[in-house]
């Protein structure tokens, strides 16, 4: 099946977007009775401001962080300051932190009646500027991309909050030589995404798309995976997924045919059961889901592929793949998990939004399933980790009962020490990372990265695959989290 000829292709999409704006506006308020949705909302986002390296603005709601990493890039006499600290160390690696930008954007276009109704989606267009911003700084050159900052293996032997840090900030970077589809496609994916979100802003959202195109084209025209980021973030999934992932969004960014062309029968997809920083290929399938459109040449269809993705993952359907906790959480590996139930969660809501306005169901087999189970299976997930699991017990710190206390991470676990403070990282861990005792400084907002498959959680530093938060895990729980606030009628469930 051939791609729609543009101008149809320009009215869908047009219909796309403004059902983006446009979805829940008609869902009811929250029922009394539950979690508090809207405060778990709002700690969310300040998680994300707490991970914030560089000059810290005026409005900085996180008190106990400060200016870190302002001489970030002069080892190669540029600006590289700003962005994100993916999780609870203090390097800046490139795919993850574009990962969350792009999911940011995402969530500020499908989300936006409910962070808008919530007073929230100001503060996430600032978390997403902070990402942009940095990354125009990473992409200043052409068939160039900084895609680090810190080495990993120093930063790793002191346990040092970033502002106090003494390691050096190793720079990393690909080019036409030593290629990064992966980062350079996700980095456009990033832009692209954005660029719709700043459209008021008619010179930034500009600049934005216009790197995003030149960021696609030199992942297109330089392939190879980067393999610096490794073993932290290695890309198991390879860059096909990126690539599609990054035309899908410069196409709804651009309307362009040259784009719905690349996907029509440039891009490879395939049916995967996972939504994660390395793998993008349900999130391509969901926003492609309702245009008659294919890849491969008309071998796969994007509808039938985002179908088999709730299929995968659904416990009550024949093609159940997914492992569910006793608890009824979803565990894929330990190491960050909840990035799964996150990514899930977000992906359910958006596409079923789009079943539910084009009067479609997930076909799996013979079994209809509707938009409703979607809702029900993502509110349910999300529940669960605001406190409705057999602990009884929250997994996003200072929220609920018994949240969590020991985040595995420097900035909170470290007490706020004078600038210049020189720190002894011989004797750092045993003063402060390996002590049983709550962390000095709240990491507002943070979602942990357990449990395990048993629906076990222990709250230790020291347990870094279950306690370690990182930014694209609360990025994907941002809009589900603001949907619960807005349309409790139809996602909530009484505890």
């Amino acid at each position: 099946m051939r791609a729609l000829e543009h101008g149809t292709m320009r009215a869908h999409v047009a219909l796309a977007l403004a059902a983006l704006v446009l979805a829940g506006d008609a869902l009811q308020p929250a029922l009394a009775g539950g979690f508090d949705y809207k405060d778990a909302l709002t700690k969310s986002i300040i998680f994300l401001e707490a991970q914030r390296s560089g000059k810290l603005p005026p409005n900085n709601r996180v008190k106990w962080r400060g200016d870190s990493a302002l001489d970030d890039g002069q080892l190669a006499h540029v600006d590289l300051t700003g962005g994100y600290y993916d999780a609870g160390d203090n390097v800046k690696y490139g795919l993850p932190l574009a990962f969350t930008v792009t999911t940011l954007a995402w969530t500020a276009l499908a989300f936006k009646p409910e962070l808008e109704s919530a007073k929230e989606l100001e503060h996430v267009h600032e978390a997403l500027k902070w990402g942009t911003d940095y990354l125009l700084k990473c992409a200043a050159r052409k068939n160039k991309l900084w895609v680090q900052v810190g080495d990993p293996n120093l930063d790793h032997q002191c346990w040092v909050r970033p502002e106090n840090m003494k390691s050096p900030r190793t720079l990393y970077e690909i080019d036409e030589k030593t290629p990064g589809t992966e980062i350079a496609a996700e980095t456009a994916a990033a832009f692209a995404a954005s660029s719709m979100v700043f459209r008021r802003d008619k010179k930034y959202s500009r600049a934005l798309l216009n790197k995003a195109k030149l960021l696609f084209l030199f992942a297109k025209s330089h392939q190879g995976s980067y393999d610096g980021e490794c073993p932290f973030y290695c890309s198991y999934s390879g860059y096909n997924d990126e690539l599609l992932w990054a035309a899908t969004w410069l196409y709804l960014a651009t309307k362009r045919q040259v784009y719905a062309d690349y996907i029509a029968h440039d891009a490879i997809s395939s049916s995967v059961a996972e939504f994660s920083w390395d793998l993008k290929y349900p999130g391509a399938q969901v926003l492609l889901a309702e245009f008659n459109m294919t890849s491969g040449g008309g071998a796969q269809s994007f509808k039938t592929q985002a179908d088999n993705f709730v299929c995968a993952v659904l416990p009550d359907t024949a093609f159940h793949q997914v492992f569910i906790t006793p608890g009824g959480v979803i565990h894929l590996r330990d190491g960050a998990n909840t990035q799964y139930v996150t990514s899930t969660s977000f992906l359910f809501l958006v596409y079923a939004d789009l079943l539910q306005r084009t009067g479609q169901e997930v076909l799996c087999g013979n079994q209809a399933v509707p938009p409703e189970r979607l809702r029900d299976f993502a509110r349910q997930q999300m529940d669960y980790l605001l406190g409705a699991n057999p602990r009884r017990s929250s997994y996003l710190v200072g929220f609920g009962a018994n949240s969590p206390t020991q985040p595995h991470h420097r900035g909170a676990s470290t007490p706020v020490l004078p600038p210049g403070t020189d720190v002894n990282c011989g004797l750092s861990f045993g003063e402060w990372m390996a002590p049983d005792r709550p962390n000095p400084n709240e990491l507002t907002g943070a979602i942990m990265g357990g449990p395990d498959k048993n629906d076990g959680f222990v709250d230790k530093r020291a347990n870094s695959s279950y306690t370690e938060p990182c930014t694209y895990i609360n990025s994907l729980a941002i809009g589900p989290l603001a949907a619960l606030a807005q349309r409790g009628a139809t996602l909530h469930a009484t505890h």
